[in-house]
C-alpha cells in the first residue's frame, strides 16, 4: 500500500530574513488515514474582562432556562446565543475588604477575579504585603505551555504603567487580572507592535538589525517569508492552501493596521497615557488587539489568553458612541437616569467588541471546524452592580460549543455560590481537574 498524504509538524514555521511565521492548523498536520478528533484539536481558553461593573437591569435576563430574552447589554451577542450561557448569582467574597485595609473595591475586584483569593494590601499599620494567588489562566498556562511557544498572552487596552488612578496602595492590582503566583502579576501588553513581534519575532536571533530595517522600509512579514510560503503551498492540498491564504491575508491586514497606527502616532504630539504605536481610535485599538489574539490561537502559539477592556476605575471616555464623560464616575450614578443610560451604553459597546472577537473566531478555520468551535471563553467583570461596587452576583457569560456546557441558557445560582466553583468546572471540561481552587466549595453544575 502506498500513502501519498504528507505529514508536517504542528510546529512548522515559515522563515525568511530574520522573520518567522508559525503555521495554522492544517489537514497535513494530521497523519495519513487519521481522523481529526476533539482530542487532536486543542481548546483555546480566553478570559475577557470589563471594568467598573454593569447596570443590572440592562444585563441580567428576567427569565431562566432556554430561550431567555437577551437584555440590552447582551443583545450584541445574539448571533452566538446558541453557544452562550449567562450565569447569575456567582459571588467573589474574597474580593471584599477586611477591617483596617487600605485598598478599595476596584483593585480587589480585578485582582481576585481569576484568583478567588483575597488580595491583601498594606494596612495603616503596615501589617500586610501585597499578595494574591495563582490565577486560573496561569494554572491552565502551566498545563498547555508544555506544548506551545507561549504559555499565555496577556492583553489590555490601557497602559499598566499609569499611576495615580488607583485606590490605596494597590496599583498593581488594577493593572492585570493574571497572576503567576501570589506575588507575581503578569503584566498586560497594550501596544500592538510589541504583541506582533512577540508572536512572530525570530527567537533564534538576538540581532535587531533585520527587524529594524523591515520596520523602516514598512515591509510586511510576508515579504520576508514569501519564498518559503510559495514552496510549502505547492506541496499542500486545496483546503490547506486556502487556510494558509486566509491566514496570510489576516496577518497582512494586522500588519497594515499597526503600520497605520505607527504613522499616525508619528504625526501626533506625545501622549503619556497612549504609548506610540497605539491606534488613536479606541475601536481600532480594541479590534486590532482581538485580531492579534486570534492569530495567536490560530497558529497555536498559545492556548490561553486574557484581555482587559479597561482597568478598574477607568476614566476613559467614549465620544465615538456619544459618551464624552469619564467612565468610572458614571457608574456611581446613585439613580441618576442620564448617568445610568451612559454607563449602559458603555456596557453595550464593550459587549459589541467582544462580539467582534467571536465573529473573528467563527470565521477562522481550525481542524474540523472553526476556532470558535474549539474555544472556551469567559466574558465578565469583577463587580456586579456598577453603582454598589460589590463583587456579588457578578456579570458572567460563557461561550462554548462543548456538549458539557449546553448553550442558549440563563442559569441562576443561590447567593454565596463562589465564583471559584465555575473555574473548577471549566478545568473539568478542559481535562485539567482540580479538587479545590480559591474559596471553592464544589464544582459548578452547568447541566442543571
Amino acid at each position: 500500500m502506498m500513502i501519498f498524504k504528507k505529514h508536517i509538524s504542528r510546529r512548522a514555521v515559515l522563515r525568511g530574513m530574520g522573520a518567522s511565521m508559525a503555521l495554522p492548523m492544517l489537514d497535513a498536520m494530521v497523519p495519513a488515514f487519521a481522523e481529526i478528533s476533539p482530542g487532536m484539536t486543542p481548546t483555546r481558553v480566553g478570559f475577557v474582562y470589563f471594568p467598573n461593573g454593569a447596570i443590572p437591569k440592562k444585563w441580567k435576563p428576567q427569565t431562566l432556562g432556554e430561550d431567555f430574552e437577551l437584555t440590552q447589554i447582551l443583545k450584541p451577542l445574539a448571533p452566538f446565543k446558541e453557544s452562550m450561557t449567562v450565569i447569575s448569582g456567582l459571588d467573589n467574597w474574597r474580593a471584599k475588604g477586611v477591617k483596617g485595609e487600605a485598598g478599595g473595591e476596584h483593585p480587589r475586584a480585578s485582582a481576585a477575579f481569576l484568583t478567588c483569593v483575597h488580595p491583601y494590601v498594606r494596612t495603616a499599620e503596615g501589617l500586610e504585603n501585597r499578595k494574591v494567588g495563582i490565577s486560573v489562566d496561569q494554572i491552565l498556562a502551566r498545563h498547555y505551555g508544555k506544548e506551545t511557544q507561549l504559555a499565555s498572552l496577556e492583553l489590555g487596552l490601557e497602559s499598566d504603567a499609569v499611576v495615580g488612578s488607583c485606590d490605596g496602595d494597590s496599583c498593581s492590582y488594577n493593572s492585570t487580572i493574571s497572576w503567576r503566583d501570589e506575588t507575581t502579576p503578569m503584566p498586560i501588553q497594550n501596544q500592538p507592535r510589541a504583541v506582533f513581534e512577540r508572536l512572530f519575532g525570530d527567537s533564534d536571533s538576538t540581532s535587531q538589525s533585520d527587524r529594524l530595517a523591515r520596520l523602516q522600509e514598512r515591509k510586511s512579514l510576508l515579504d520576508f517569508v514569501g519564498d518559503a510560503a510559495t514552496g510549502i503551498m505547492k506541496e499542500l492540498g486545496a483546503s490547506d492552501r486556502q487556510k494558509i491564504e486566509q491566514y496570510m491575508d489576516a496577518t497582512r491586514d494586522v500588519e497594515r493596521r499597526i503600520q497605520m497606527a505607527e504613522a499616525q502616532s508619528m504625526r501626533e504630539l506625545p501622549d503619556i497615557d497612549k504609548p506610540a504605536g497605539i491606534p488613536q481610535s479606541f475601536d481600532d485599538h480594541a479590534k486590532l488587539m482581538f485580531d492579534l489574539m486570534v492569530l495567536a490561537y490560530q497558529t497555536d502559539l498559545t492556548r490561553v489568553g486574557t484581555y482587559m477592556m479597561g482597568r478598574e476605575m477607568s476614566t476613559m471616555a467614549y465620544p465615538e458612541i456619544g459618551v464624552p464623560d469619564p467612565y468610572h464616575p458614571l457608574t456611581h450614578h446613585q439613580g441618576d437616569v442620564e448617568k445610568i443610560e451612559k454607563a449602559g451604553m458603555i456596557n453595550v459597546y464593550h459587549t459589541s467588541l467582544f462580539n467582534y472577537f467571536l465573529e473573528r473566531l467563527q470565521d477562522t478555520p481550525d481542524g474540523d471546524g472553526s476556532l470558535l468551535d474549539h474555544s472556551l471563553l469567559t466574558y465578565g467583570g469583577g463587580l456586579g452592580d456598577a453603582n454598589m461596587h460589590e463583587p456579588l452576583d457578578l456579570p458572567i457569560v460563557l461561550i462554548s460549543r462543548d456538549s458539557r456546557i449546553p448553550g442558549n441558557r440563563h442559569i441562576q445560582f443561590p447567593k454565596k455560590t463562589p465564583l471559584a466553583n465555575l473555574y473548577l468546572r471549566m478545568m473539568d471540561v478542559l481535562n485539567i481537574p482540580n479538587d479545590t481552587f480559591g474559596d471553592s466549595n464544589g464544582h459548578l453544575d452547568l447541566l442543571g
